[in-house]
């Protein structure tokens, strides 16, 4: 009797050591994955910067926690909407704020 406590409580000890080592495995490869807000904003940078059309000249891209906020001076409302359309498919945006101003403002 003493050896079947014994082993079911060894037992029980394996499996929330196994259940935790998981949970700890999860968490990191969740971190991994989350780009920061350096990579996302020159992410950004990049997306607008080979755009033909937007060109990523006067615009300053700043991130926190995922929120993308676009400031600057572009030629027309077509480039600042493009502008904002390119910024939320960078991986990792939750979402843009759109300051950019249009010279024909």
């Amino acid at each position: 009797m003493k050896n079947f406590l014994l082993q079911r409580t060894l037992l029980v000890i394996l499996m929330l050591n196994l259940g935790f080592a998981v949970c700890q495995n999860a968490v990191v490869l969740a971190q991994r994955s989350a780009p920061t807000d350096d990579l996302i904003t020159d992410n950004v940078r990049l997306k607008l910067a080979s755009d033909p059309d937007v060109k990523g000249g006067a615009i300053q891209v700043d991130v926190r926690q995922g929120v993308v906020t676009l400031t600057g001076v572009v030629e027309t409302q077509k480039i600042k909407m493009k502008a904002e359309k390119i910024s939320r498919k960078v991986k990792g945006v939750k979402q843009v704020v759109n300051n950019l101003t249009t010279r024909s403002h």
